[in-house]
């Protein structure tokens, strides 16, 4: 089993930055790729942004394209996520996944992100 331990989530003004960080329990899971899932009231879970662990290369949602960057620490086997210009439809519970090769995927407990207008 592998325990994903998201933090960094807070209430913040439209047009600020916040950092989330997401740190992974185990090393070796046969890992493919780490990102984040948000959710906001009355909608259903979407797609943010993913990092292939092993290459470093990524993916994101359109909404967020120039405003997130997604980014990884093999030391400290943690994965980020750097949110900037951040709009009040941001605002959501924002969940960290691990998807392994096997297509098993894991998911931390959630941090809410509230940015206000």
């Amino acid at each position: 089993q592998v325990q994903l331990v998201e933090s960094g989530g807070e209430l913040v003004q439209a047009g600020g930055s916040l950092r989330l960080s997401c740190a992974a329990s185990r090393r070796t899971f046969g890992r493919n790729t780490m990102g984040w899932f948000r959710q906001a009231p009355g909608k259903e879970r979407e797609f943010v942004a993913a990092i292939t662990w092993s290459s470093g290369s990524t993916n994101y949602a359109d909404s967020v394209k120039g405003r997130f960057t997604i980014s990884r620490d093999n030391a400290k086997n943690t994965v980020y996520l750097q949110m900037s210009a951040l709009k009040p439809e941001d605002t959501a519970v924002y969940y960290c996944n691990a998807q392994t090769y096997s297509g098993i995927n894991y998911w931390g407990q959630g941090t809410q992100v509230t940015v206000s207008s």
